[in-house]
């Protein structure tokens, strides 16, 4: 299989399946590709039709939607587990990474991933009600379903995936969370497939437009 992503300092969409196939240990190859080149849009409507990234080809087969891939993955690789196994947990953790893929408009545009800088947050009320949601979204899981884990469901799932982004989006603006949910972020930042990413990522030279 291989895996097209967007710039790793910037490509918040891309991080979300290239951190779940990592820390699954599901193989690919990892075709990178620069959102900011020249000839970036023609490029990548040879393998997405709908021209963004992340884009997961395997054989024929192409999917170019975040969440998309994510349930694509569940089925082949039921044994890595990347959804709970309890159906409750599992539709909960279902829900989460649904909101988190269409929601967040006020933290997504004030707080753009960019994991090489450091920013000032400039505190509206949209971006404190979404910030607030995320934070009840983890204290809600962490409550319900961790068991004796470091994650929102106790291991690692979709759902980590999915707000791993805003982890870092809170590192780069300087938000603080309450205990115990900035161990959590730490539990996060700490995964081997995570440092990866951001080595990579301070690696980079490409400048957002």
């Amino acid at each position: 299989m291989q895996l097209v992503i967007g710039n790793k300092n910037y490509s918040s969409w891309s991080l979300r399946p290239w951190l779940g196939m990592k820390v699954a240990g599901i193989k690919f190859d990892e075709v990178a590709h620069d959102l900011y080149a020249p000839n970036a849009l023609a490029e990548r409507l040879q393998f997405s039709p709908s021209a963004k990234v992340p884009v997961l080809i395997d054989g024929d087969i192409h999917i170019w939607d975040s969440l998309a891939i994510a349930e694509y993955l569940a089925e082949r690789y039921p044994a890595a587990k990347l959804w709970p196994q309890d159906i409750v947990a599992r539709a909960y953790a279902r829900s989460v990474c649904a909101e988190m893929h269409a929601g967040f408009s006020a933290l997504r545009s004030t707080c753009p991933m960019d994991i090489r800088q450091k920013h000032p947050v400039v505190m509206t009320p949209a971006l404190q009600a979404d910030i607030d949601r995320v934070l009840a979204i983890w204290h809600d899981c962490r409550s319900r379903f961790t068991g004796h884990g470091e994650f929102l469901f106790g291991h690692f799932s979709w759902v980590d995936a999915f707000f791993a982004p805003v982890v870092t989006r809170f590192v780069t603006y300087g938000i603080t969370v309450p205990a115990p949910l900035d161990l959590y972020m730490n539990a996060v930042l700490a995964l081997p497939a995570m440092q990866e990413w951001m080595a990579d990522a301070q690696a980079e030279s490409s400048v957002a437009a």
